[in-house]
């Protein structure tokens, strides 16, 4: 239970505040909190079968990383209705089917971001719409090849490690 909140930052993605709670043995305690609206991400599977994943620059991992493609979710927003928009805006498809994965809270420990996962199909092509600061390279391959790239190393997203994952369990 959230007792005491003194707001540190409020920004356009993310907030901080120390946060007093009430620990399960009625003891309080002071918590750095990052407060975050939520995003959905998905793994777009091609009609012959080939994922897409997306090389997307990211200044906090330091450059270039392999990702699924995801978006932050505006208020009142459905999940699926985001993940919709981001596949058309980062890489030009826009799915017939989106299937549910999982949901998963992305840094537990200190901030409660929901990313909710999904399997997208059905891609019909339409128009990217990158945003001023993205720089994404979206990268048809097949599902072996993603999972040996997460198996080496090279894949380093949480989210879309689960994805790959429990997309290979429902192949």
């Amino acid at each position: 239970m959230n007792l005491i909140q003194k707001s540190l930052f409020d920004g356009r993605i993310i907030s901080v505040a120390l946060e007093e709670h009430r620990l399960p043995d009625g003891r309080t305690a002071t918590f750095e909190m990052v407060r975050h609206p939520g995003g959905a991400a998905a793994l777009p599977v091609l009609q012959d079968g080939r994922v897409i994943l997306i090389r997307q620059f990211r200044p906090a991992a330091g450059g270039m990383v392999w990702e699924i493609p995801a978006g932050r979710l505006e208020p009142d927003e459905d999940p699926a209705d985001c993940i919709r928009r981001e596949l058309e805006e980062e890489i030009g498809y826009r799915p017939d089917t989106v299937e549910p994965l999982c949901s998963m809270l992305s840094a537990i420990g200190f901030c409660d971001e929901r990313v909710y996962l999904y399997v997208a199909r059905d891609l019909v092509p339409v128009p990217r719409a990158l945003e001023a600061d993205e720089f994404i390279e979206p990268v048809p391959m097949h599902m072996d090849t993603a999972l040996r790239m997460l198996e080496a190393g090279e894949i380093v997203d949480a989210k879309t490690q689960l994805a790959l994952l429990l997309a290979d369990r429902r192949r």
